[in-house]
């Protein structure tokens, strides 16, 4: 009952803090989430928890790391292959040894072996604050690039290197030739065991595929538990590397998808959608943990009178100020190098200036890692001795993500002041408008007397898109007017729709079910405009309703109740349309257009099987247009990210503004 009550109280606090988050912008939600989480500890008076290193990778940084490689754009990690691995191996080693010096020599009570393992663990930088600094500043997004790159291997190679710093204060013992031998083995075995596991899961897909099981719900789950099962093997079977395994597993699965999404769109979209939501619940509840373990993790130390509190204070700025100027040294000379010796035929390339090296180091952020490895050191030595300084230890890597976390809020948004980020020619909006159009256009290129009648069904829909999006470019005024006389247009037109449907009654013999559902429907639709709440509810029902009904009927009434459907609709659609037509001398052509085509729509879905063609074929031939023009949208989502006018987030945008087209249009009919 008590981890369950934890549970739900880590998620009402990730609502609660992003709700605070929303209206203090200037702090990072990572950071309220920290706050938030040792004040429900203090406020739980003997609360502890205890958070083991296994578990919380396997739970925790598994998913995330294969989620956010798996939509880490490839081009730029190949792009940028030796600065990323630059800054998440040499730095990682680069920051253990002489961090670990450094931190002897400030506080000589820590043994070496053990300032190492402290200066290990402080290595990497980390992916979540990352992203959650990126929201509220607007960082370079070469600099973004190169942060979250790192991000997905440092983890691995700080572990790594922490490991055996712990491991020679524990046994006494260190071997390099040891060490770099399975630090080497952690890696590449990692990998292998990566590609290895997720070509074998899609390979199952297939398989699975073929033996006739088409569940969308079946293979999203498939592919959530693909990086739990990764990081398992790789760390309990092989004993190698678990997050590198799920980030090329992750990687992998990205370009498999990228060759399958037109194929496979609707199990996609919903596997996005529900990594979004893990992605959303792990990452508060990352910082809301670390959080509720600072309390009874500094608890110790602070009790100690051998050490000032204020002293303590200090050592946490001078150890993280110090580890954050050895990457600021390692990112000046790296990228003096690089303009030195590989970029400096390029005159398109410039030296990036010290504000954006300053930049650099402080988005490289401390976190989730860093506490959970700090949390994992033993009590005891295999002599059966107290771990050197254990509880001072934890209380400085503490203090340090938390000093990294509120030097790069405050620091960050003045350094970027008059930093423009990457320059992008068309925002979000018109490039949406773009793809839209280019897919019209390749439906009217495609459409012959054949599937005209669904070629003009799906242009009304992309039609309607196209509408809605130039309806948000529109200033607050404009679109409120814009609102307010759509609302009046389509309550004119469901009243004529209903005067025209009594007519129509009265002059011939409607069966009694129709009746009911024709009027039902139309009072559903001026509800649906008046937005009552309660269409909502009904709206389901009544489909589910008539659905049953209709299934009740013997087929020679069904097929007498559905031509007189189709007649009435007919005629009555027909006659609106008309009125509608009328009526652009009174109303503004776009507001004319959007009911218009609404009505069109109705007429089209409720007319379409007394056309020659079978509902079989109206579903296959509009299944063939929109994969067409799903297709000429994807590339010219290429054609714009190579001429510059996209970036890596507004991409990643696009894609799945076209995994939501693909779900509402393409699956509309097929059932």
């Amino acid at each position: 009952m008590e981890t369950l009550s934890l549970i739900l109280l880590m998620l009402a606090l990730i609502l609660l803090t992003q709700v605070i988050g929303h209206y203090i912008r200037f702090i990072p939600t990572a950071l309220i989430q920290i706050i938030a989480g040792t004040v429900a500890a203090l406020l739980m008076s003997g609360f502890t928890i205890e958070v083991e290193s296994e578990w919380f990778l396997l739970l925790f940084i598994a998913p995330l790391l294969y989620n956010d490689s798996s939509h880490f754009p490839r081009e730029d990690l190949w792009r940028m292959r030796t600065a990323i691995f630059g800054n998440a191996i040499i730095l990682v080693l680069l920051t253990t040894i002489v961090g670990g010096y450094f931190i002897n020599w400030l506080i000589p009570v820590i043994p070496v072996a053990a300032a190492f393992a402290l200066a290990a663990i402080l290595s990497p930088t980390d992916p979540i604050a990352v992203n959650g600094i990126a929201k509220r500043v607007q960082i370079p997004e070469q600099i973004l690039t190169l942060v979250r790159g790192e991000s997905l291997i440092n983890d691995a190679s700080g572990l790594v290197a922490f490991s055996y710093a712990v491991a020679a204060v524990v046994t006494g013992y260190f071997s390099l030739q040891s060490a770099t031998t399975e630090f080497f083995y952690m890696f590449i075995v990692g990998a292998l065991i990566g590609l290895t596991i997720s070509l074998a899961m899609n390979f199952l897909k297939v398989r699975l595929r073929r033996a006739g099981i088409e569940d969308v719900v079946f293979y999203a789950l498939l592919q959530i538990l693909t990086p739990f099962i990764i990081f398992f093997i790789a760390e309990e079977g092989f004993h190698a590397s678990g997050v590198i395994a799920v980030v090329t597993g992750g990687i992998l699965h990205a370009l498999i998808k990228e060759r399958t999404e037109t194929f496979f769109a609707q199990e996609q979209t919903l596997t996005d959608n529900i990594w979004t939501m893990i992605a959303y619940t792990l990452n508060g509840i990352i910082f809301l943990l670390l959080g509720l373990t600072l309390p009874e993790a500094t608890r110790e130390i602070f009790a100690d009178d051998a050490i000032n509190n204020w002293r303590l204070m200090l050592y946490v700025i001078e150890i993280g100020s110090f580890i954050l100027a050895i990457r600021l040294v390692w990112t000046m000379f790296f990228n003096w190098f690089d303009h030195r010796f590989f970029k400096k035929e390029d005159r398109d390339h410039r030296r990036p200036s010290f504000k954006q090296d300053l930049i650099t180091t402080l988005v490289g952020v401390r976190g989730t890692i860093t506490m959970v490895g700090v949390l994992s050191l033993p009590f005891l030595t295999e002599s059966g001795e107290a771990f050197p300084e254990r509880s001072l230890i934890i209380f400085l890597a503490a203090g340090v993500i938390i000093y990294t976390l509120v030097l790069a809020t405050i620091l960050l948004p003045v350094l970027n002041r008059g930093e423009a980020a990457t320059p992008i020619a068309l925002d979000l909006n018109a490039q949406k408008q773009r793809m839209i159009r280019r897919a019209i256009s390749e439906i009217k290129q495609v459409t012959d007397e054949d599937n005209a009648v669904v070629a003009f069904d799906l242009l009304n829909e992309y039609h309607v898109m196209l509408r809605l999006l130039r309806a948000q470019e529109k200033s607050q005024e404009e679109l409120d007017q814009f609102n307010d006389q759509l609302k009046a247009l389509r309550l004119e037109a469901v009243q004529w729709e209903k005067e025209e449907s009594k007519r129509f009654v009265a002059e011939h013999k409607v069966p009694d079910l129709l009746k009911k559902d024709v009027f039902r429907s139309i009072e559903n639709r001026r509800k649906a405009i008046g937005k009552d709440s309660r269409f909502q509810i009904v709206q389901p029902i009544r489909k589910l309703w008539w659905k049953r009904k209709r299934s009740n009927m013997s087929s020679d009434a069904l097929i007498q109740m559905t031509q007189v459907e189709h007649e009435l609709y007919e005629k009555v659609m027909g006659t609106v349309i008309e009125r509608l037509e009328n009526c652009r001398s009174s109303y503004p052509p776009d507001v004319v257009q959007s009911v218009l085509e609404f009505y069109k729509r109705l007429r089209f879905k409720h007319t379409r099987w007394s056309s020659p063609i079978g509902g079989k074929d109206v579903d296959q031939q509009k299944e063939e247009l929109c994969l067409k023009a799903i297709e000429v949208q994807r590339l010219e989502i290429a054609n714009m990210s190579k001429e510059g006018d996209l970036s890596n987030e507004e991409e990643k945008e696009l894609r799945r503004f076209i995994h939501y087209i693909e779900s509402v249009v393409l699956y509309e009919y097929v059932e």
